[in-house]
């Protein structure tokens, strides 16, 4: 532990160091003396192997590659100020990375709560406003829309448009990612909507199909405000934002179809690669059915194990 003692001494004097990050490291280090003398060893004779199967503990008793990665990054540095100090002759964890963070997944939500969210209506509330929100969400929701996607859109086609409605075909005509085109259906609840809100909407030079109270296109930034008032009046439990709308979709279509490929051409992604990780949200669904389905079903441990 003298080595530990004066490495801690150096990193709080020499590198100034926040109290809360020597913390840390002395807790990090602590942890790094107790391998070494479970493994009778004296930290100079660690070795890189010792060093992975530490690691590989950790992992495998649910620490979070990040976290990993910060104990690897303690010890890192010890040894390297070792080295400096001439007391080893190479450092055990120079080559030694953490497991790479699993490709977080995206946030969507229940079917009861999506619907919830799409049939709202707020007799309060200005009709003007309640019929264009209305009918923002529900072709977010029932088109896998991306929010550029929607405010991009016009209420009919011109030469100018960069995407549009046709009602009669009902179908949307979208500029996606890459300045690719593609045409998505428009499911009846999203038509009805629709129409709703072209009653209203009325004449107007601004040829977007959203507009603002001042007549402009509607900006990415107020659909996010709109939802996030819109799902708060709706009772959800966190705040909704437009991509949060597309990847329901994607995982509602998905979950009542299984055509992984349908989704693909429905969200527009250039690799079904992408579009796979859906396939983990309707596993996590399958999972938590049978969970509350099967008489012989365990519950699964949570993050932290319990």
């Amino acid at each position: 532990m003298e080595w530990i003692d004066k490495y801690l001494e150096h990193v709080r004097v020499e590198r100034r160091l926040a109290p809360r990050t020597v913390e840390l490291y002395a807790f990090h280090l602590r942890a790094l003396s107790d391998h070494a003398a479970e493994a009778n060893l004296p930290l100079d004779r660690v070795q890189t192997a010792h060093i992975r199967r530490w690691m590989a503990q950790l992992h495998s008793a649910g620490r979070e590659p990040r976290g990993i990665a910060l104990v690897l990054s303690c010890w890192r540095s010890f040894y390297r100020w070792l080295g400096h100090e001439g007391l080893i002759g190479f450092n055990p964890v120079q080559d030694v990375h953490a497991p790479k963070a699993g490709r977080p997944l995206p946030k969507a939500l229940g079917v009861d709560d999506a619907v919830r969210l799409a049939e709202l209506y707020d007799p309060e509330a200005d009709p003007w406003t309640e019929s264009r929100d209305g009918a923002i969400v529900e072709m977010l929701y029932g088109c896998g829309l991306r929010v550029s996607e929607l405010t991009g859109l016009d209420a009919q086609a011109s030469a100018t448009a960069r995407g549009w409605i046709d009602l009669d075909a009902m179908e949307a005509h979208v500029l996606g990612k890459g300045s690719k085109r593609r045409s998505v259906p428009v499911g009846s609840k999203a038509a009805e909507a629709l129409r709703d809100w072209l009653a209203v909407r009325g004449e107007r030079q601004e040829p977007a199909l959203f507009v603002s109270a001042r007549g402009a296109r509607m900006s990415s930034q107020a659909v996010w405000k709109l939802l996030r008032e819109r799902s708060l009046k709706a009772g959800l439990a966190a705040p909704v934002h437009p991509h949060m709308l597309r990847h329901s979709f994607a995982s509602h279509v998905l979950q009542s179809s299984s055509d992984l490929r349908a989704v693909q051409e429905l969200l527009g992604h250039a690799n079904i690669a992408t579009t796979q990780v859906y396939t983990r949200l309707d596993f996590q669904h399958l999972a938590k059915v049978y969970d509350a389905a099967h008489p012989r079903a365990k519950a699964r441990p949570d993050k932290d194990g319990k």
